[in-house]
């Protein structure tokens, strides 16, 4: 099994915390880092052990050199969109961070130029990938669970970045866009999608979001900026026919099925098959549960460029969820 040699592009604070140890922890080398502030792009390179000559400015010097395999990024919609594509171009694969575009469009740009190539992208969409979430929806998509009949969750925020500066486009693109891929994963195609507004106060946003799915269910979703980021502020629920599914905060997992009542009965147990099931990590451990999904997903991407079958959030699938969330965000307006 062959190292895959990475050439990463962005060096911000996401990538440094969430991103490139992630990645380092599988079999690859970074081969080359990329940014345009100097501080940050030395700080990555002793971070990581990359050499001061492999510490670079302009993404077009990465993109050609022959040295790497693939190419990493978390530098924003715009360039995702326009790296992306040139790295397709040269056939290398890419990893890019959710948005992969600023518009569905510019996102269906990529998708199309994937394809035609022959050249795997992988977007970020780690929600995906939280080890809670990837039970839970193994559980929706087996045999037992039957028909998805409704989805319900929030996924909120605070309003942090956008009271001083009234713009919501970043928790569109950066937040809300997360779940426009999450919930047609668990549900199935989404028919239609529309939502309400509230504002409360400038900066204070609140949507409601109605889905409905082609294979009959409904959903809502609840996204906003006006909760504390110091308490617990993502919950969904995927309804059956006597079953529900539920994910508490990133880490915990419900699944409840059909139980008879037990108060009259002396000699009521737990019943295999039949009670509720419940799986929380155990913290205290050594290993790394993979909360967030991020090793997971750039783990699959190392898979990827070796050639290997694996399913992703691919541009495709990004064209997806970015089409849907600007129907979304019409239909509030």
């Amino acid at each position: 099994m062959r190292t895959v040699r990475i050439g990463w592009i962005g060096c911000g604070t996401h990538a440094m915390e969430m991103l490139l140890p992630q990645i380092a922890r599988h079999d690859i080398e970074l081969r080359a880092l990329c940014d345009s502030a100097r501080d940050r792009l030395e700080l990555a390179g002793r971070r990581h052990g990359v050499h001061p000559e492999d510490l670079v400015s302009d993404w077009r010097a990465l993109l050609s050199r022959d040295d790497v395999d693939a190419i990493g990024m978390a530098v924003g919609p715009g360039l995702h969109h326009e790296i992306g594509l040139a790295a397709i171009e040269r056939g290398l694969p890419v990893f890019v961070e959710k948005p992969p575009a600023p518009t569905a469009a510019k996102a269906g740009e990529l998708a199309d130029a994937a394809s035609k190539r022959g050249v795997p992208v992988v977007v970020g969409f780690m929600k995906r990938y939280s080890t809670a979430n990837r039970i839970a929806a193994n559980i929706l998509h087996g045999d037992e669970f039957g028909p998805r009949a409704s989805f319900l969750g929030e996924y909120m925020t605070a309003p942090t970045y956008f009271t001083k500066d009234v713009d919501y486009t970043g928790f569109y693109l950066h937040h809300c866009v997360h779940y426009f891929d999450l919930v047609p994963h668990l549900m199935g195609e989404v028919a239609s999608v529309s939502a309400r507004r509230h504002e409360l106060t400038p900066g204070k946003l609140l949507l409601h979001v109605d889905f409905r799915f082609v294979q009959g269910g409904i959903g809502t979703l609840v996204v906003g900026t006006h909760q504390s980021r110091g308490t617990p502020m993502e919950w969904w629920q995927v309804m059956g026919d006597h079953r529900r599914v539920e994910v508490r905060n990133v880490h915990e997992v419900r699944y409840f099925r059909n139980p008879p009542f037990k108060a009259s009965e002396p000699a009521a147990s737990l019943v295999d098959g039949v009670d509720t099931l419940v799986w929380e990590p155990n913290l205290t451990a050594a290993a790394n549960e993979d909360h967030k999904g991020y090793h997971a997903l750039l783990g699959d991407f190392v898979r990827v460029v070796r050639g290997e079958k694996v399913a992703v959030p691919d541009a495709a699938a990004g064209a997806r969820a970015m089409a849907l969330l600007e129907q979304a965000l019409a239909s509030a307006k």
